[in-house]
């Protein structure tokens, strides 16, 4: 059986391992130290809200929200900015227990909309978040990285 738990700070430590293995994923160097202390900031200034996914006493996943608003919709939202789940769990089902709980919690927080991104070539990804209900919208996603 999968639970799915809002994270408290004591769950930083095996959080952190999950995000370095997310970062790793989008080919970033493995760093559990600065995972960890990221995350312990995160969830101390209250900048962010992380669930997990549980099976038995392991975690399998994870999704972090950062608090965000609509100036159109004059509104709070959320942005589901990290979903992770650990290949060998992929296809059971965590990601949209993940996805729920997130959705869930948004109606809780009397939150507008929640706002996501991913590659355009993440097909699985794609095809799991409109499943669910998201819908493509018309706007370009744009970067600048500050140098």
């Amino acid at each position: 059986m999968i639970t799915i738990s809002k994270a408290l700070i004591s769950d930083v430590d095996e959080l952190a391992v999950l995000l370095d293995e997310y970062r790793q994923f989008y080919q970033q160097k493995s760093d559990v130290g600065a995972a960890k202390a990221f995350l312990a900031e995160r969830l101390q200034l209250e900048e962010s809200v992380l669930f997990f996914a549980k099976k038995e006493h392991e975690m399998v996943g994870f999704t972090q929200l950062y608090p965000t608003f609509t100036s159109v919709g004059l509104g709070r939202t959320w942005l589901l900015n990290d979903l992770y789940v650990r290949s060998d769990y992929r296809n059971l089902g965590v990601a949209t227990l993940l996805i729920e709980k997130v959705i869930e919690f948004s109606k809780a927080t009397n939150r507008k909309k929640i706002f996501l991104s991913t590659a355009t070539d993440n097909f699985v990804a794609q095809k799991l978040y409109e499943k669910i209900g998201f819908s493509r919208d018309d706007f370009y996603n744009y970067e600048y990285v500050v140098q």
